[in-house]
Order: structure tokens, then sequence, then C-alpha cells
């Protein structure tokens, strides 16, 4: 057996630092955190090359004394724990000792340093683990750290990093995470001499989340906040807004950025049967739990963690996720796109120069009359009626036209015209056969105060034998009434213990693929549950005698068969399967696209539909109606700007 022997120190401190540096943005991470700890209200990154070549992290906390300094770069020294009782209970963010005594190994580190009262800071410098300089110097309350060069004296380290645009990246989503996870901080980011971020420190989680997510992600939101032993805040998506990813989930325990599958799971099962299928939900969640329920000591980067009672986080986070949703999510609104005409909203003299853009008509030519181009300088014409002409038309020698000399003579000849035509009172024999025309009584309504909106829907029609149209209040709605009935019957199969059944007139025997038949046989008390009376026929055939009482004249072989694929990964509790035949029945007992459906099941169904906000998405996720409102809709004739 080869000799044992004790690693140099160097090589150990290398080694202790791998496991604490892996990229520029576990530098970050570290340095921030200890910004956090020191008690900053401002803290600014400015990194250049990804912070490859270089990082500076600079806050206004409470700074290190002149003789701690050299010790805080030693490995394990810490002020944030001091007996065993303290990792019991660990409020800080930083707590292991090893951050600066990880970075200064691996790269060129230059430290500022000042406390308040202190009438001199600290100026130090070391370089892979070596002290270079430490002396006293002149600069602000705070600490400014810098770091060179990181890897430098570890190439085999240096090749793998990245492109510099993707250490970039990297340092950006850890800095954004710590902005979002402290609001009371005003963060910068200066990424290659110019501001990436930039938060107001006004202590509001939401004005963290529009600055560093923006404005698209932060319009879709909606806040919650549930107290007690285990305390959950934040906000979530709307489940019409869920993504394709699950970039957008952040968890904060504590006030520390950690990643909990146990969270996790509990908001996506809240948003099952809300979200559509495949898609994630978007969540900032700030849970406060007593320090001695959490272990944070389980990983170097103090992203893992562990829970004494991960049942307990599980049903904390379900329950104020789901009631929030319940609470807060509104119809999707339907947001028309700003009405845009060549004539709309212009001044007359755009007007002109549009008008002249046409081509004259014929008549126009022969008369040589030509479009107004400009705005005439001659007094508008009065004609005898004492009524200003709306509308100048010009010749081409821009003379106007009821100043022609012609047209003069032309009006002088027919002033002694009478032009009162008496009628005699007896009609004629055409006259007699035309219907007399009602009498006209004149007023002025008011449009906007004659119509009476109220919370009962009025049904207006149907679109494409698919969708409803309805009004309400102030808005009209379009439900798609294949998704609504879906989600009315999976809402009933869901409230009842035992779904009725009813007993078809001749069983039917369904041929399943060998897959198939074993999740049929596995489940039968659940496909029982559901209104199924189902028996093995042998040969990888079942025998069905009943179906839930809501279905009717269905293809039993199809349903069944869909069933029977719905329940057949393993590994899923046995409510995710339940409400998989749920699925299954409530999309075949449902209304389809294109059938013919009377007013009064149109009627009843929009009645439903908006009386009751747990309707708001089929059990698959796409919603049921949207909204377009009387604004809108007003914004698009121009009624309104």
């Amino acid at each position: 057996m080869p000799k044992i022997n004790l690693l140099p120190k160097e090589m150990a401190e290398l080694i202790a630092a791998g496991e604490v540096v892996e990229r520029p943005a576990s530098v970050v991470k570290e340095l921030v955190e200890n910004s956090i700890d020191a008690g900053a209200k401002h803290i600014t990154l400015e990194i250049q090359r990804g912070g490859i070549l270089y990082i500076r992290v600079t806050d206004d906390g409470c700074g290190i004394a002149f003789d701690d300094v050299p010790t805080a770069f030693l490995r394990h020294a810490t002020s944030k724990i001091r007996t065993t009782a303290d990792l019991e209970r660990i409020s800080s963010l930083g707590f292991r000792g090893e951050a600066l005594a990880a970075t200064s190994v691996v790269s060129k580190t230059e430290m500022f340093t000042k406390q308040k009262d202190d009438v001199f800071g600290t100026h130090y410098i070391i370089e892979g683990g070596e002290e270079k300089l430490y002396e006293e110097n002149g600069c602000p309350d705070g600490t400014t750290i810098i770091v060179r060069d990181i890897f430098y004296n570890t190439p085999a380290r240096m090749k793998f990093l990245k492109k510099d645009i993707t250490e970039g990246n990297y340092v950006a989503a850890v800095f954004e995470r710590i902005a979002i996870s402290h609001p009371e901080i005003a963060f910068k980011l200066i990424k290659d001499e110019k501001i990436a971020l930039n938060t107001s420190g006004d202590g509001k989680l939401f004005s963290a989340i529009y600055s560093v997510l923006g404005r698209e992600i932060a319009s879709t939101l909606i806040s919650l906040e549930a107290g007690g032993p285990v305390s959950v805040s934040g906000y979530i998506c709307k489940p019409a807004f869920c993504r394709k990813s699950r970039a957008v989930q952040y968890v904060f325990l504590n006030g520390r950025y950690v990643q909990s599958n146990t969270v996790m799971a509990a908001v996506e099962q809240a948003y099952k049967n809300s979200a559509m299928v495949g898609k994630y939900p978007a969540f900032i969640l700030n849970i406060d739990i007593p320090f001695e329920t959490v272990d944070v000591n389980v990983h170097p980067a103090k992203t893992q963690v562990r829970f004494s009672d991960e049942k307990r986080i599980f049903d904390a986070v379900y329950i104020a996720v789901k009631n929030a949703i319940v609470a807060k999510d509104t119809r999707p609104e339907i947001i028309l796109n700003k009405k845009n005409t060549s004539f709309g909203r212009m001044s007359a003299e755009e007007y002109r120069q549009e008008v002249a853009k046409i081509p004259p008509t014929p008549a126009e030519k022969a008369y040589g009359l030509t479009k107004p181009t400009q705005k005439p300088t001659e007094k508008p014409v009065v004609n005898k009626n004492n009524e200003s002409e709306t509308s100048v038309v010009f010749r081409s020698d821009n003379t106007p036209f009821f100043e022609r000399k012609d047209v003069k003579e032309y009006l002088e000849k027919t002033k002694s015209v009478d032009v009162n035509i008496k009628v005699d009172e007896k009609p004629t024999e055409i006259q007699k056969d035309l219907p007399k025309e009602p009498a006209i009584e004149k007023k002025t309504v008011d449009i906007d105060s004659a119509v009476d909106f109220s919370s009962e829907p009025k049904f207006i029609g149907e679109a494409f034998s698919t969708y409803i149209i309805a009004e309400m209040d102030d808005s009209i709605y379009l439900i798609d009434k294949h998704a609504a009935h879906e989600r009315i019957n999976f809402n009933r199969l869901k409230s009842e213990a035992v779904n009725e059944s009813q007993q078809l007139l001749l069983p039917v025997n369904v041929r399943l693929g060998r897959e198939e038949f074993d999740a049929v046989l596995q489940n039968l008390p659940l496909l029982s549950k559901a209104g199924f009376d189902i028996e093995d026929f042998g040969n990888a055939t079942v025998l069905v005698r009943a179906v839930p009482a809501m279905l009717f004249s269905e293809d039993v072989a199809d349903m069944v068969t869909e069933a029977a694929k719905n329940i057949l990964l393993k590994g899923i509790p046995e409510s995710e399967k339940l409400d998989r035949i749920y699925h299954t029945v409530a999309c075949k007992a449902a209304i389809k696209g294109g059938n013919i459906t009377t007013k009064a099941e149109l009627e009843n169904l929009a009645k439903t539909v908006l009386a009751d906000k747990e309707i708001m998405y089929c059990p698959h996720g796409r919603p049921v109606a949207f909204k377009l409102s009387k604004r809108e809709i007003e914004k698009q004739f121009g009624r309104i700007v």
C-alpha cells in the first residue's frame, strides 16, 4: 500500500477552496451575503469579463476592525457562530468562515474597510493566500472587496470556465436572487461599465420583483400571505400565465435562497387542474420558520436544506398557494391592439394632405377642380341661410367654387325660381300604396346612462358552434362551452364520495394492451369509485358492466382505453390516479365544440360559469372564459383614448 502523506498547506487550501469557489458567481454570492450580514443598506457589484477578470463588491455595512482583517482571511474564522448551540439556530447567511479564505487562495484579493467610529480604515492585499499589504488607509465607512484574476494560479480550474458572457449571466442570476430576497436593500449591478440592475431598496417585494424580472412577469402575479408557525408570503402567477419552464421559481427560507423539492411539489400540486399540462407556475415565496427546525449546514453552497418536518412545510405552502389562487385569480382579459387608421385623430392640415393624395374623380377633372392642399386664405363662404360652408372646393387657380363668375351668374338666374312646390292634399294612387312614415320623437339620449348593467349574465349568442357570448356588468365574456362543461363535470365527480353508475344493457368487452390491462386491474377500486363496474375477462380483456351516470351513448371501449393510459404511470399517488380517471370521464361527458346546443343549455352554462369563480380552467388547464371589457371596446371605436 502506498505511503500515506500529509498534504501541504497550499494543496489543502486549494482543495478546500474548490468546494466553495466553483466560478465567479460563487465568489459574488459569498461576498454579497457577507455584506448583507454586515447590515448594509446599499450594495454595488461591478464585474468585468463575466467576473473572471474583475469583481468589486461595495457596501455601507458595519466594516471590520483593523486588527481583525488578517484573521478574517483565515479558514473557519467567523463572527457569526461561537458555540455548538449556535449551529442549531443559524440566522445569518454566512457562517462557515470560508468565503474570504477560499476566495483569496485562488485570486488576487484587495480589501478596503472602515468602521463608523474609526478615524482610519484598513487597506489589505492578499494574493494566492499570501499577505502582500496590510496598512491603515483613508476610506469610507463600510467594506469594498476587489477580486482579480480568479484561478490565475490553478489553470486546471480555469479551463472549465465558460465564455465571459455565460459566466456573467451566472453572476447576474445569483445577484438577482439575492436582490429579490432582500427588498429593503438597494442593489446595483454594473457589467462591463454598464448598469444592468438597480433596485430601489424601498422594502417592497413587488418593487424588487419588478426591477429584476420586469413588467411582463410582474403584471401576471398575485400576492399571497399566510401566517402561523410556518409563515408563507410572496407572489405567484395566475394559472393562465404558467410558463414552459421552471426558470422563474424562487424560494427564500428565512431570507436565504434555497432549492427545495418539497416546496416546488407543494406549489405545483396547488396548481393542479388549473395550470395547463406541461406548463409550470412562476412564484416568489418567502417562508419563515423557526431556525431550529431547518438544517442549512448540508452543502458548502448553502442552497440545499433539510427540514425536520417535511409534511408541515408541504401543507403550509400548498394551502397558502391554493387559497390565493381561489381568492385572487381573475378571468383572463382580452387586450386588443390599438386601432390604427389613416384618418384617426389627425389635424386639419394632415387631413388635407391625406385627401390630396386621393386621385381626382372624372367630374373633378372635367370641371378643373383639385383637392384642397393648403388652408384657404379667403373668408369662409356664407350661404343664403347664413350658415358657414363646412368645406370649400378649389379650382386649380385656388379660386373658391362659389366665387367663380359662371357660378355666380347661374345662382342669380335661379334666385327667382320658387322651389316651394305645393302638393295636393288628396294623395295620388301611387301615394295611397306607400306606408305612412311614423312620427319620430326627437330626444337626446346619454348612451352610457341609458344602459342598465346588472350582475345577471345576459346571453347574446354562440360563435362557431363552440364559444358562448354573454354580457355581464361592463364586459363581454367568450366562454368555451366544452372546457366549461368539462370543468363542471370534473367538479361534480370530485365532490362525490362514490359516483353514481348506470348499468349497460349489454356488457361491453374491451381489449387492452398488456400494460393498460394491468393498470386497469390494479386500479379497479378507483375505477369503481368513479362509477365504473369493470371485471377481468381474461386474455388482456375486461368486461364493462356499468359506466358513470353522466355518460350517455359514449364509446365505452375508447373511454376505458383512455382511462387506462391515464393511470398507467407508476409512482404517482392514488389521488392523482383518481383525478386522471375523472379527467377522462369529465371530458367524454362534456359538450363538444361544434355540437348543436339549445339556447337554454347555453344560457344555463353561461350563468353557471360566471357565477362560480372556481370554474376558471378546464381540468387540463385551458381557460374556460375570456373577458372583453366595455372600455377596451370603446377604445377601438375611438370613444375614449
